[in-house]
């Protein structure tokens, strides 16, 4: 049983605890965001792995880079300051086997791919970044470990050309709906998409990595159907770096993931019963036929001769109604007594 399949199969929903480049290039911030990954409840840590020459032109690494989120003068100078090297990734990953919790990253270009494949991680995560880089794509299914892809800033149409590519190579992979906004605005967050995804592609996983303010619509997310949540986290939502606002501080990564509990168990199997829980109340409530006269032995019941009304003790379910229409009764009986099973012959 495939990776992706196991998620189908399970009423848990698989949360990533989005660490990105939050970490501040700081080796211990990173462990400790794993940790707090661990301890709020997270199946699995992620972070972003780059080589910058392979995603980035030498000018857009050489432009100027003058913002309050800058770590250098230039953008390829503040993307090296946040990059951990292939001994630290490894370093993290040791890490996070040590406390038990599953750790990946973004591949964001075809030798981190390769680093990624190598290093063997649960899956690779294809960020929204990349949802039109049908070449990394296509590499990143080539490989056969499972992939998790995420649909920002692209149409239905071309979400349609992602899995119609992978799945010429397997169906070990899920698509999540995304929009890459960071803040997200809740006018903006089209939930309903999920619905959209659920039905176009009911052989994959469906997800949902969320850039909103709060948990809400996460928490929805999970009742509309998505079997992976991701959100970015961070230590303080006001340290330096454009992802940390819209990312859940520790108080609300365990907020999140208990409610997205609570709400797994509510979801239920869609049967419809009487639940175990309802007895008390349906003893206590319930309705049962009663005699509206008194009425002598041999009398044929006709529909006006009954009532349902909360007896005590009980007699027979409401719903039998129509079945005692027309039945003879074996005995005398009052006005309000409880209609028996035992008094038709």
């Amino acid at each position: 049983m495939n990776f992706m399949h196991k998620l189908r199969e399970t009423n848990k929903t698989f949360v990533i605890a989005e660490i990105g480049q939050n970490h501040q290039g700081d080796i211990n911030i990173a462990k400790e965001l794993i940790k707090i990954a661990k301890e709020c409840g997270a199946d699995c840590a992620k972070f972003q792995k780059t080589c910058l020459t392979e995603k980035f032109t030498v000018s857009g690494l050489n432009r100027p880079y003058k913002s309050v989120n800058s770590w250098g003068d230039t953008y390829g100078a503040h993307k090296a300051y946040l990059e951990f090297s292939h001994e630290e990734f490894i370093e993290l990953q040791n890490y996070a086997q040590e406390i038990n919790i599953l750790l990946t990253a973004s591949a964001m270009d075809p030798e981190s791919l390769n680093f990624l494949k190598e290093i063997t991680v649960p899956f690779i995560k294809i960020g929204s970044g990349d949802s039109n880089n049908l070449l990394l794509i296509e590499q990143a299914a080539l490989t056969g470990i499972p992939l998790v892809i995420s649909t920002g800033m692209i149409n239905f149409d071309t979400v349609k050309r992602i899995y119609d590519l992978v799945s010429k190579y397997h169906n070990n992979f899920a698509l999540l709906h995304c929009v890459s906004a960071y803040p997200t605005p809740y006018e903006n967050i089209n939930l309903n998409v999920l619905n959209a995804y659920i039905k176009e592609f009911p052989d994959i996983v469906i997800g949902y990595s969320g850039h909103e303010i709060g948990i809400q619509p996460t928490v929805c997310a999970v009742a509309i159907g998505a079997k992976i949540i991701e959100r970015h986290i961070t230590l303080d939502k006001k340290q330096k770096g454009s992802d940390h606002n819209c990312s859940l501080e520790p108080p609300e990564l365990k907020q999140l993931i208990d409610q997205i509990r609570s709400i797994e168990l509510a979801m239920g199997d869609s049967i419809k019963q009487i639940q175990n829980c309802e007895l008390s109340c349906y003893e206590k409530l319930g309705k049962s036929l009663v005699y509206a006269f008194d009425f002598s032995k041999g009398h044929k019941l006709k529909k006006d001769d009954l009532k349902i009304k909360v007896s005590y003790p009980k007699g027979l379910d409401g719903l039998l109604f129509d079945e005692v229409v027309g039945k003879n009764i074996n005995c005398n009986v009052k006005s309000d007594d409880p209609v028996l099973s035992e008094q038709f012959s």
